[in-house]
């Protein structure tokens, strides 16, 4: 529930700034800024309001206490933190450059935005008796805040990206509850269907007359299976047996679109790439898992 607001919250933000965010001023525009600093700061005090009520208000508070959730849902969660930081400071930057600020203050100050936002998560999460201040999402918190700063640093580029893909599973009809009741809920909260990727841009690590397109990558999966509890699965759920299943770790080698290399006039169609930058295209792939080995699949998301 918490992601799924972050990211209704992130499309509503991005929408405040449906003018050409890829023409990027000379000089710094102070009407851009405002508009930048009232849209981030809108979707912080909002989000952040929806969160504590929709989220931590049910639960009892407590003061500032620490409990660490290493290894829960076979990590799949700390990729979703990362992956999450990564594109909230990928926004930022694109939003600060489009505002006319140098390209070393909008690394540093955009590429930071994800990771001051999922803070003030985490805090909210050390003052809940149901949760505690997790160090290891910190730590994949700034792992993706860093990948986007490092990059940018490096390359003034993005070669890799963290993207992200979903598809349905069987899981959900067995823990509801934890799992999501239906197709909205299932997509942040089903662990098994969601995949994450490393997408590499080809092209950008050849030559500058290579005729490779510059538009396609090859892409690195996780995903995992198996799934109905956060460490384990438990024997029962409501009283009733439920079965077995082997929690199982898969591993994927695909192709990927980097939408925001490909060259069009359409502001409109620039805008919605620089949008859809985190999804993984459906595409064919190699998967490898301990049960099943290696197999191909002609489709997969």
């Amino acid at each position: 529930m918490k992601k799924l607001v972050v990211i209704l919250l992130l499309f509503s933000y991005l929408g405040a700034q449906a003018q050409e965010m890829s023409v990027y001023p000379d000089s710094l525009s102070k009407k851009r800024l405002k508009i930048v600093y009232g849209a981030v700061g809108g979707f912080y005090v909002t989000s952040v309001t929806l969160l504590y009520f929709a989220w931590y208000k049910g639960y009892d508070e407590t003061s500032f206490h620490i409990a660490d959730d290493w290894g829960e849902w076979m990590m799949k969660d700390k990729l979703g933190h990362m992956t999450t930081t990564y594109q909230l400071g990928n926004y930022g930057y694109w939003s600060l450059r489009w505002a006319g600020m140098n390209e070393k203050k909008a690394i540093w100050f955009g590429g930071t935005w994800g990771l001051i936002y999922m803070t003030t998560i985490e805090f909210f999460d050390g003052l809940s008796a149901e949760w505690g201040f997790s160090p290891s999402d910190m730590i994949f918190n700034t792992l993706g805040s860093a990948m986007f700063i490092g990059q940018q640093l490096l390359w003034h580029d993005q070669r890799i990206r963290l993207k992200f893909s979903y598809h349905s599973t069987e899981y959900p009809q067995y823990r509801p509850d934890l799992l999501g009741d239906n197709w909205a809920q299932q997509i942040i909260k089903d662990y098994n269907g969601q995949t994450n990727w490393l997408s590499v841009n080809i092209a950008s690590f050849l030559k500058k007359d290579s005729k490779f397109p510059p538009w396609l990558n090859v892409a690195f999966g996780y995903g995992a299976t198996g799934m109905i509890g956060a460490y384990d699965n438990p024997p029962e759920y409501d009283g009733q047996p439920l079965p077995h299943f082997n929690r199982v770790p898969h591993y994927f080698l695909s192709v990927d679109v980097d939408w925001t290399r490909i060259k069009t006039h359409s502001k409109v169609l620039r805008f919605v790439f620089k949008t859809l930058s985190f999804v993984k295209v459906p595409a064919p792939a190699l998967e490898y898992d301990w049960e099943n080995g290696m197999r191909f699949r002609p489709i997969f998301f």
